[in-house]
């Protein structure tokens, strides 16, 4: 397959443009649960008591749909073309937002998030893909570094939105799906890839799910692509989402406000996730600059269990320096399409972050029911252990996956 006559020289196309605003509705739009979580759920019916059981109910269900809607969209992506899944997958998660501003119960809410999660998981996979098979191997990383920097600031415009609107959190999901529906608009001066186009031509078999599974090297490839990005989803989907509860439970906070975290925390990660994609050029390599993240990660761990996180100003600078941490989401995802050839590529990048995103409600099982509720332990130490071994895992499985800066992508996997 000819590569070189496809690459456009610049990181600044109208295909990394449109990726980065696709990513900015996506994250707008998955993010926005966490901002009205507790004004939303109580406004459906449930009560202080069960606020906590009710959002993770609602939390879990989007994530479910994120990981099966992850395997769905991968595997169109590698059949059909990745522009395929670009406009599916907004289409259907527009609609379930805007269904969502007329939901009655928490479980209407469930099942509408469940379907926005089907829909979201195809955003980011068929993005980055598309955009690392257009840019020359020395400037994707900093092209998918863009559109996850660029994206992420949606949680940023969903907490605004959310203020700008009086709180009207029913708008807040409307306005979502109508972000939805104008991208579209965008979408139609995108072009397919060109290495999707000349592999559709060759008739070589694409977009096999199985064939993760059913050769030793491969399956912990891609094990191992999942692994290394757990530490996002405990950051966000347990420390940050309920920083007003363990600042409650910490030094006896009422007034710490998670949306906020939240919105402090994505502005951080949004500016990591530029910012990896020139720390990984200069290094020359992804897995030094992950590593660099990493680092971060355990220091500001260590900082928010410790008797420093004392007030609401001090767990706010630690949510901004846990999102910074996190600021590898780019490259990771990058990582894991690079590490696979072209006819499992979008298979890759849209089921591998879309796992990690599913394992939260794994990881809340170890945190919620196994430590608190069966081992009767407190809501730091849970979270304290949980972290620990989400780190050991995650480390683990960095030690072991390779080095993927200089890998050129025009490869195809073989059964």
């Amino acid at each position: 397959m000819n590569q070189t006559k496809n690459k456009s020289t610049s990181i600044f196309n109208i295909t990394v443009i449109v990726a980065s605003l696709g990513y900015f509705v996506d994250i707008y739009d998955l993010l926005l649960f966490t901002i009205v979580k507790k004004a939303s759920v109580l406004a459906l019916g449930a009560t202080d008591s069960t606020l906590l059981v009710d959002s993770t109910k609602i939390i879990n269900w989007q994530m479910g749909g994120l990981l099966l809607g992850g395997i769905i969209w991968g595997i169109l992506g590698d059949k059909k073309g990745r522009l395929s899944v670009l406009f599916g997958s907004i289409i259907l998660y527009s609609v379930a937002n805007f269904i969502t501003g007329y939901i009655q119960t928490v479980d209407q809410y469930a099942m509408c998030r469940f379907v926005a999660g089907l829909g979201l998981a195809g955003e980011l996979g068929a993005g980055i893909t598309l955009v690392s098979e257009l840019l020359p191997k020395n400037k994707r990383g900093v092209g998918t570094s863009l559109v996850a920097g660029i994206g992420l600031f949606g949680a940023v415009a969903a907490y605004f939105t959310y203020q700008w609107t009086n709180e009207n959190w029913r708008l807040c999901y409307k306005i979502g799906g109508g972000l939805g529906i104008l991208l579209l608009f965008l979408r139609l001066s995108v072009a397919e890839s060109g290495m999707f186009k000349e592999l559709k031509e060759s008739q070589v078999k694409r977009g096999n799910f199985l064939m993760f599974f059913n050769n030793k090297k491969r399956f912990k490839k891609y094990v191992l692509a999942i692994l290394i990005g757990l530490p996002t989803w405990y950051v966000i989907g347990i420390l940050i989402n309920q920083s007003d509860r363990f600042g409650k439970a910490m030094f006896g906070s009422a007034t710490i406000d998670s949306g906020r975290s939240i919105m402090f925390a994505y502005t951080a990660i949004a500016i990591g996730d530029i910012l990896i994609g020139f720390v990984s050029q200069y290094l020359k390599s992804r897995k030094k600059a992950l590593l660099v993240f990493y680092s971060i990660c355990v220091f500001s761990l260590i900082l928010f269990f410790s008797s420093f996180n004392n007030s609401d100003v001090r767990m706010y600078i630690i949510c901004c320096l846990l999102g910074f941490s996190n600021g590898y989401w780019a490259i990771f995802v990058t990582m894991g399409a690079e590490q696979f050839g072209t006819n499992l590529r979008a298979t890759a990048a849209t089921t591998i972050p879309n796992m990690v995103r599913g394992a939260l409600p794994l990881i809340n099982l170890m945190f919620l029911n196994l430590f608190q509720k069966n081992w009767n332990w407190s809501l730091v130490d849970s979270g304290i252990v949980t972290g620990i071994i989400v780190i050991t895992i995650t480390l683990v499985a960095f030690y072991f996956t390779e080095e993927t800066f200089h890998k050129d992508l025009n490869f195809i996997e073989v059964e």
